[in-house]
């Protein structure tokens, strides 16, 4: 049976920065072919990709993951019902989040003041109820617990002993997903009957050349020093690098129409939310850039070329074309060798593995990727968004 798979190869190159660092300080890296690879990790492309979707869609389409979804609902509680309090909107928001997800939520301690220190004021407030990890709710999601809710006002904890009322509170959470759930999934580790699988995958990005990361010593000026006075106020060090990366992500269209699927208006094409996400989330992952130390090293680039295609069979990346890393040339740096191994890799993949695909774009910028304009249809990033939209809407069967 054939599918729809779209998948993303971006080659992008970053000068000095730190988009993405662990524990220490460092910019991520990895071991691959042997030698030392810049990396950004894949949650870290997800977070930025999440964030650009706030430009990009309707604020009803999207989700929020967050510990505090007593206090989330309990404001569309109190939207529905004015005459709620803040203390029993939560109240109600606790019984139907747990009934819906079976997940417990608890009032979190607070903070205890330091030594010799007082506690402030608002601590004698009461505080919402809280989960123990974040989770994630689309709007529809949110909105309809808090009707469930004010409908069962009066005995909430009656109400939600009806096997009927349970069930329901359960389909509520588990259709309608949002965008970003729809893409990126969701883990509900006390419920996992209600679990969302992902329909986009992202892989960490890595540099297709060997990195060593450098290290920038900085010092600061007092402004109000004497002349008399010398040094720095403040001295320190930040590491960076810089790199072409390669990013590769894909999209099962099959998987993210059965996640969006639940719930859609009567009147709505079936295509449609499809399309909308498949375009937000291509062009969200391909502008995005993660913002580790941006003010920093303003860092802000755009993809030196993206090339997409269309399969019926499986996700394919490229990645092997860099196993052996790029060699900096006189002139000319990574980019031109980067562009014309993921050429040759394209076409050996296709040909031996019969992985050709139905549709392939490009777009390029420069005259070092001119190489690829051979693997694909050239367009610019409006027509690459508008062509796999349109493709991808034709094959579920919708209206453009």
């Amino acid at each position: 049976m054939s599918r729809t798979i779209v998948d993303i190869h971006v080659l992008q190159t970053v000068p000095p920065s730190n988009l993405n660092r662990d524990d220490t300080g460092t910019p991520k890296s990895a071991v691959y072919g042997g030698v030392r690879r810049s990396r950004v990790s894949s949650q870290a492309w997800k977070r930025a990709t999440r964030t650009a979707f706030k430009e990009l869609l309707d604020p009803a389409e999207l989700g929020v993951r967050t510990k505090k979804v007593a206090q989330l609902i309990g404001e569309s509680i109190r939207d529905l019902e004015p005459a709620t309090t803040h203390e029993e909107s939560w109240q109600l928001a606790k019984a139907v989040v747990e009934a819906g997800t079976g997940t417990k939520l608890a009032v979190p301690e607070r903070k205890k003041p330091k030594k010799g220190e007082e506690a402030p004021a608002e601590d004698e407030k009461p505080l919402p109820p809280e989960s123990s990890y974040l989770m994630f709710l689309s709007a529809q999601q949110r909105r309809g617990l808090a009707e469930l809710a004010v409908e069962g006002r009066a005995d909430i904890a009656g109400f939600l002993k009806v096997k009927e009322n349970k069930e329901r509170a359960r389909q509520i959470a588990d259709t309608r997903h949002s965008v970003d759930i729809a893409l990126f999934g969701r883990m509900v580790a006390d419920g996992a009957d209600i679990n969302v699988d992902a329909a986009a995958q992202v892989a960490h990005a890595l540099s297709v050349h060997a990195v060593e990361n450098e290290s920038d010593y900085y010092t600061a000026v007092d402004d109000r020093n004497e002349d008399g006075e010398t040094g720095a106020g403040m001295i320190g060090t930040v590491e960076f690098n810089s790199a072409t990366l390669y990013r590769y992500a894909a999209v099962d269209v099959d998987r993210l129409a059965d996640n969006l699927g639940q719930g859609l208006a009567e009147d709505t094409d079936p295509a449609t939310p499809v399309r909308r996400a498949v375009e937000a989330f291509i062009r969200g992952f391909v502008s995005s850039l993660p913002t580790g130390k941006v003010n920093t090293f303003a860092h802000h680039t755009t993809p030196d070329a993206i090339v997409v295609k269309l399969r019926e069979t499986r996700p394919v990346s490229f990645v092997g074309a860099f196993e052996e890393p790029t060699m900096g040339e006189s002139g000319s740096g990574h980019v031109r060798q980067a562009s014309e191994r993921l050429v040759e890799q394209i076409a050996d993949v296709e040909e031996k593995f019969g992985e050709t695909a139905e549709a392939t774009w490009v777009v390029q910028v420069g005259r070092n990727t001119a190489k690829l304009a051979e693997v694909g249809t050239s367009v610019t990033l409006d027509e690459l968004v508008a062509g796999v939209g349109a493709a991808v809407a034709e094959r579920r069967g919708g209206t453009r």
